[in-house]
């Protein structure tokens, strides 16, 4: 699991509108937004204001988050984090002996 913070979020504005997006490379991917989380994320992620929490991450996660909150003054904040999901590398076979000489 994983928890992804979103340091932008201000308890102090009204209502306040919150979006994240998933950058991999040069995509750009809005999975939480007006309220609903997107798929492929709907069945994997839970939202709280200031935090998104991954029930699994895959390498596939690997990227920058982006949580961008609006006030209802037009106020905007903005926080990143970049995620850098390492698997378990699988062990590698002995190599086989060699005789001497």
């Amino acid at each position: 699991a994983a928890d992804i913070p979103c340091s932008a979020y201000r308890s102090s504005w009204t209502n306040p509108r919150i979006e994240w997006k998933f950058q991999k490379g040069s995509s750009l991917i809005l999975f939480y937004y007006g309220g609903e989380l997107t798929e492929p994320y709907k069945n994997r992620v839970q939202f709280s204001r200031t935090t998104i929490r991954f029930n699994t991450v895959t390498r596939e996660d690997t990227g920058k988050y982006i949580c961008e909150v609006v006030g209802d003054g037009g106020q905007i904040a903005k926080s990143e984090v970049n995620l850098i999901v390492q698997g378990a590398a699988a062990p590698e076979p002995p190599l086989p002996a060699r005789p001497p000489g």
